[in-house]
């Protein structure tokens, strides 16, 4: 254990002193501030015309009750943000395949399995650094769009309970895009193969089959993620978990066949 600690955070330490991962992250987060700042102003003013029934107008034409709606539209901030971190989590394993850094890796780590979950940890870990900085700046404009009807709501329970199933999703999205990028010694294969996998959610050409739409890892997102009731889902939240649970696995054995059977370039 202390030795997978050991390489864990050396894999960590090479991942934090990579100038492109800090980059990517940099620019996902000032993309999703601008996002935000656009969107906030709307915010108050469908909060201003809240009902004395409780009833809100996020969108328009669609009446719904104010807190349910408003907390699903914390999460709906932080998920939609979620589409650009597998290209975070490719530039960062596709660190390994430039310049001969894997050969070295393994020539410090022999033990393959031992020096991928090292890697998969180390992502993880920085995934997660990731996924709270951007469920952190939804927390602070949604405030600024409720603070003059319930300034606590983005920090209730519910709320917190809500960014708390975007980080997992958000991770295991992650952790299963480093891993084919692994697999495919690829940070372009990667995204390309993200952008697909994302392609298959958003333009629904799955709509008419419901299950395999389920099994797609955007779309577990949206299952786990989203209400029901207003958002045309394919699962529920445990089925949902189970599928991104299920891509960070299987594509993770995959990955470690992979570096087990290929020689290092």
């Amino acid at each position: 254990m202390s030795a997978l600690r050991a390489v864990t955070r050396a894999e960590l330490t090479k991942i934090t002193t990579l100038r492109a991962g800090w980059l990517v992250l940099g620019a996902i987060l000032a993309l999703q501030v601008l996002v935000e700042a656009q969107v906030v102003g709307l915010t108050a003013d469908a909060v201003a015309k809240i009902t004395p029934d409780g009833t809100i107008e996020i969108f328009l034409g669609r009446p719904e009750p104010a807190r349910a709606a408003l907390l699903e539209f914390i999460r709906a901030s932080s998920l939609q943000m979620s589409v650009f971190l597998p290209v975070l989590a490719a530039v960062i394993a596709g660190q390994e395949f430039r310049g001969g850094q894997l050969r070295a890796s393994l020539l410090a780590v022999p033990r393959r399995g031992r020096l991928l979950a090292a890697k998969l940890v180390a992502a993880a870990g920085y995934l997660t650094l990731a996924a709270v900085l951007i469920a952190a700046i939804s927390t602070g404009f949604s405030h600024l769009g409720v603070r003059e009807w319930d300034p606590g709501l983005p920090v209730s329970g519910d709320a917190l309970l809500g960014q708390a199933g975007f980080i997992l999703y958000a991770v295991l999205l992650g952790v299963s895009t480093y891993a084919i990028a692994v697999i495919a010694r690829s940070t372009l294969a990667a995204i390309g193969v993200s952008l697909a996998l994302i392609t298959v959610t958003m333009t629904q050409v799955l709509a008419g089959a419901p299950g395999l739409d389920a099994l797609f890892p955007v779309s577990a997102g949206r299952n786990l993620l989203l209400n029901p009731e207003t958002s045309d889902l394919t699962s529920g939240p445990g089925q949902a978990v189970l599928v991104l649970v299920g891509w960070a696995v299987v594509t993770s054995l995959l990955a470690g066949l992979t570096l087990v059977q290929r020689d290092a370039r």
